[in-house]
């Protein structure tokens, strides 16, 4: 094959990987930043991970949870999201244990996970350890026998001609709460500040597109003020929820494409137009959480071995490299679990064993941590596509090949970053001559620029600094 020459990479591009001369910014157009101006430093390369307590280890208790800290720590993530650890309602209870998110009182703790001084422990700890720590807050609802059902006005619930909470979807184990009333609103906020007063870093927001946007936009920048480093993640994908509120959001629609594109319904010229829209409709300095699972996921669709098959592992690689991405990894899946947990039953992991999915995420990890070009909002890298060759027999819409960059000024470090990835989302190989001289990041292995490699299906190629030169956090 006729070799790939450097005259076809983009002059910006040369001068990025070869004169230290980088290309800067988030996406090709936004909407102006979101109010949530600057965002806590420490969340612009931050992996989060879900914490399911109930299922993370066979106790179910935060004491136990606490006692695997280091394992968390030596995986390398940041931020350790609890699923909601309030008591749950008995009332129309689904299973034996109940939904976490069928909540009766705001301001206590689970019996099932220990004490609030149990709690108050895990969350001393996980600060000792580096980690912050976020509660998974549900606004939208309560169970239909939560304190405020007696102890509150009727009209904090939304209600049916008798009289009756009303419900959403089939979630027949909750009452809607009425955001019209200004009374709950600030109860509702009073009681967040119970958490924010122990110590907690922020909350993901669960439903929070269900509440009234004007309620974020009241509460959350009363919070940063007066809780300084504070952090909020939204259940929900509409850019407005980056005005003056939060800092990230859900990209469910790149988790559904992602599925598509494993399951050969959709291509990359799909996952660019995707790319292409979220810069273009989102503020330049959104945060995107990005996953192949979660806990609806995992639960309800399915794991990412059964949505994605042999692609699980590169559609994990693009969470923490496409651009503004938050990379998210749910309970098991450093352990390449397969296995959809019991939603109101207990069904823990095995016992935690370290293995190749441990490494593989640590690896992602790592990369994350060492490239600011990879940087979530406006400090990380716009993308720019690269050509494949003149003799490149990748399929159609199969090979995506870009580079991210970053300048001296715009960079965490203060130095010039580019990352360079190539990922075959094809089921069958490609080739492709390689765009630069480089060492790759999870081979170890030195390529020349022009070299023609064929990528079997899924497989990927990442040019940054390897993972032994990469500084490894936390460990």
């Amino acid at each position: 094959m006729k070799k790939f020459c450097l005259k076809y990479i983009s002059a910006a591009l040369a001068a990025a990987l070869f004169a230290g001369v980088i290309v800067s910014g988030c996406g090709a157009g936004t909407k102006g930043n979101s109010a949530a101006e600057g965002h806590p430093e420490w969340s612009y390369n931050s992996v989060v991970y879900e914490m399911n307590v109930r299922q993370y280890t066979p106790e179910g208790t935060f004491s136990a949870a606490a006692e695997e800290l280091p394992r968390l720590s030596r995986l390398g993530v940041d931020v350790i999201w609890l699923m909601p650890v309030y008591p749950i309602g008995v009332k129309e209870r689904k299973g034996t244990l109940g939904s976490y998110y069928a909540i009766s009182d705001y301001c206590a703790v689970n019996p099932e996970f220990g004490t609030m001084e149990d709690f108050e422990e895990f969350l001393r700890k996980a600060h000792e350890a580096g980690f912050k720590v976020i509660l998974d807050w549900v606004a939208n609802h309560t169970s239909p026998d939560a304190v405020w059902i007696n102890e509150r006005p009727a009209d904090w619930y939304v209600r049916d001609s008798l009289g009756n909470t009303v419900v959403n979807y089939d979630w027949t184990d909750i009452a809607e709460l009425n955001y019209d009333k200004a009374e709950m609103r600030e109860e509702m906020r009073r009681a967040m500040r119970f958490w924010l007063d122990k110590g907690v870093d922020g909350f993901r927001c669960d439903m929070a597109c269900e509440v009234p946007v004007d309620f974020w936009r009241e509460t959350l920048p009363e919070f940063r003020r007066d809780y300084p480093g504070t952090y909020f993640l939204a259940e929900g994908e509409s850019p407005e929820l980056h005005t003056d509120a939060f800092d990230a959001s859900y990209s469910w629609e790149l988790h559904h494409l992602m599925n598509a594109v494993a399951q050969g319904k959709k291509t990359v010229s799909d996952l660019k137009s995707y790319i292409a829209r979220n810069a273009a409709d989102y503020p330049e300095n959104a945060f995107r959480l990005m996953f192949t699972s979660n806990h609806d996921e995992n639960s309800w669709a399915g794991t990412e071995f059964e949505r994605m098959g042999d692609a699980a592992q590169v559609m994990a690689l693009l969470t923490f490299v496409l651009p503004s991405a938050q990379p998210l990894i749910y309970t098991g899946q450093e352990m390449g679990y397969d296995h959809r947990f019991e939603f109101f039953e207990k069904d823990p992991v095995p016992a935690w064993e370290w293995n190749s999915w441990s490494d593989f995420y640590r690896s992602l990890t790592a990369l994350y941590h060492s490239h600011p070009a990879l940087a979530s909002g406006e400090k990380g890298g716009k993308i720019e596509y690269l050509p494949a060759g003149a003799d490149s027999t990748a399929v159609a819409d199969g090979l995506l090949l870009f580079s991210r960059a970053v300048s001296a000024e715009e960079s965490l470090t203060g130095k010039v970053d580019t990352v360079i990835v190539a990922a075959n989302l094809s089921s069958v190989p490609c080739s492709f001559a390689i765009p630069c001289s480089g060492k790759e990041y999870f081979s170890g292995s030195t390529y020349a620029a022009g070299e023609d490699v064929v990528l079997d299906a899924w497989k990927w190629l990442v040019f940054a600094s390897s993972p032994a030169e990469s500084a490894e956090k936390k460990d």
